[in-house]
């Protein structure tokens, strides 16, 4: 039974899968971005009461497995609090917590440094507040913060794998279970590589695109 075979046979299984995976990094795309542009401007803003705070929390989030964090917040957190969470609410809190966390890091490293001479320089060119954030401030750090953001998105993307271990239905589950049943394993991984690489890859690549034509370090100011 060759890759397309099996493609052919379990259609409507991989879409199935395919499309939990997609819902799962959209909720958590949506989640992280909005609510972690939100964190890393109050941060850049209070440094002190959310920058330092959202920090830390980057920093030991980045130094957790996520494997690790997603069967904590499963398993003990559930059994300390004597609750049942379906596993896919589990999976959307364990990634969005952790894309918030980055995000708002991103964002507030950018604002933080962005370089106070440039809106110094507009105001003296009779620009006021709005005009000087929407044809200033807002271009040079979507510049700066959109490649490195869509890396990020990427990663969350394929940290949705991991969700298969908690029971979430999604596309690396559904290779293992019809795995499970025909025992082709080089067809089946091959084929889910395959389509991780066509969907990660352009975008990786158009991120490192964009950043080596569009940002640049404000310490060269």
């Amino acid at each position: 039974m060759t890759i397309l075979d099996i493609l052919i046979k379990y259609q409507q299984a991989f879409s199935d899968g395919l499309l939990t995976t997609f819902r799962l990094a959209m909720i958590v795309w949506f989640i992280g971005l909005s609510l972690g542009a939100v964190i890393g401007a109050l941060g850049a803003k209070w440094r002190i009461a959310i920058g330092i705070p959202s920090r830390m929390s980057s920093f030991v989030l980045s130094g957790m497995p996520i494997l690790v964090f997603l069967f904590w917040l499963h398993y003990p957190l559930q059994a300390m609090l004597g609750v049942v969470i379906d596993p896919f609410v589990t999976a959307v809190a364990t990634l969005a917590i952790i894309n918030v966390f980055a995000v708002a890091d991103v964002v507030r490293g950018v604002l933080s440094d962005f370089p106070r001479q440039y809106v110094i320089a507009a105001q003296v060119c009779g620009l006021n507040q709005t005009q000087i954030l929407l044809y200033i401030q807002l271009p040079i750090i979507l510049r700066q913060t959109i490649p490195v953001l869509m890396m990020i998105q990427v990663n969350m993307l394929q940290a949705t794998l991991f969700t298969s271990l908690i029971s979430v239905n999604e596309i690396f589950r559904v290779a293992q279970q019809i795995n499970s049943q025909i025992y082709k394993p080089v067809e089946i991984y091959t084929a889910l590589g395959v389509l991780f690489l066509a969907i990660c890859l352009p975008i990786n690549g158009l991120a490192l695109w964009l950043q080596a034509k569009f940002t640049r370090d404000f310490s060269e100011r």
